[in-house]
């Protein structure tokens, strides 16, 4: 299933999102995590020093390879130029799935090892100075909205995505991408305005959106975000010696973590799982193409000078397994 993990800036929302991949990596399931913040710091929460993190390939360096590995022979993409961040795929397209072996994979993930099991870390990448003043964060995002169009998912087979900051992610339809956002909100106004925000923008897409309060010191802390977010609260965190132990440089063992966020990180899976029960996979391939033809005609078909509604293929819907063929 496709989680994201979004938020204000300072939120706490990479911190938590790594909490929950060690999570999963301990349990001993499939997990890919993907950085896709303009602030890359989820490879040093997974406890990378700082050339480990500095040495992850970057997707948008790699979205010439990531297109035409993805396009296959699909007869609608005439060439892997004419594809954009939102293409959808179509019969003959090659899809990902989450314990493959693939060229995506081998170009642009790391193996990591996580107590006692082990993950695919993917980053989009940082600004370089060729991109500064020329080029927006969305064109580093587009190989994760690109991959998460083809990626084929099953049950207990998680990906995992720190988003960027605050409510940029509107800016493509790769909110529409995952089965639960977990949105991390301070007990603050500035806190729970970009859950506003967010919960405004996503609701007519059925985004399944739920709130975890994070850095609540008190009960009033609780009874703020509950007053203000309501029945989409899932729960709040409060401080930890084991994250802060980590933020210094000296980790510890990850049984050591504090009780109630162990609880608290079930809570998240058990939400996660409860969304994947509800996924359709028919509306989430209308979304893509919906967002794909909006893309076209705003700048997609002049960019590449093509009629980029051709790339859709009526017939096709994305599934986890294939549909019975006939006799």
């Amino acid at each position: 299933m496709k989680i994201a993990f979004v938020g204000k800036g300072g939120s706490g929302k990479t911190t938590l999102s790594s909490l929950f991949i060690r999570h999963l990596a301990a349990r001993h399931l499939p997990v890919v995590a993907v950085d896709a913040d303009i602030n890359q710091h989820l490879g040093a929460a997974l406890g990378l020093d700082e050339a480990e993190s500095a040495a992850l390939p970057a997707m948008g360096a790699q979205l010439p390879l990531i297109k035409e590995y993805l396009r296959g022979s699909n007869p609608r993409i005439a060439s892997a130029e004419s594809m954009i961040k939102t293409t959808p795929p179509g019969e003959g397209s090659r899809l990902l799935r989450i314990t493959e072996d693939n060229p995506v994979y081998d170009a642009c993930a790391r193996p990591v090892t996580l107590e006692g099991g082990g993950i695919r870390l993917l980053a989009t990448g940082p600004f370089t100075d060729s991109d500064l003043g020329v080029a927006c964060y969305h064109s580093k995002t587009g190989a994760v909205e690109l991959c998460l169009n083809h990626l084929v998912d099953g049950r207990e087979e998680y990906v995992v995505v720190d988003m960027t900051a605050g409510s940029d992610s509107f800016a493509s339809g790769m909110f529409t991408r995952f089965d639960m956002t977990f949105l991390v909100a301070e007990p603050t106004r500035k806190g729970v305005s970009v859950y506003r925000q967010y919960k405004e923008y996503a609701r007519d897409f059925g985004v399944a959106l739920k709130v975890v309060g994070n850095k609540v010191q008190s009960q009033d802390d609780a009874d703020f975000l509950r007053e203000e977010v309501g029945e989409d609260l899932l729960l709040t965190v409060g401080h930890s010696d084991w994250v802060r132990a980590m933020e210094k440089g000296r980790p510890r063992p990850f049984a050591e973590l504090e009780e109630g966020n162990r609880r608290a990180l079930e809570a998240l899976s058990e939400a996660a799982d409860g969304a994947y029960e509800a996924r359709d996979w028919e509306r989430y391939t209308r979304q893509m193409v919906h967002f794909h033809l909006r893309n076209a005609e705003s700048w997609g078909n002049e960019r590449t000078g093509t009629d980029l509604a051709a790339q859709v293929d009526p017939s096709f819907v994305l599934r986890e397994e294939p549909e019975p063929q006939p006799a």
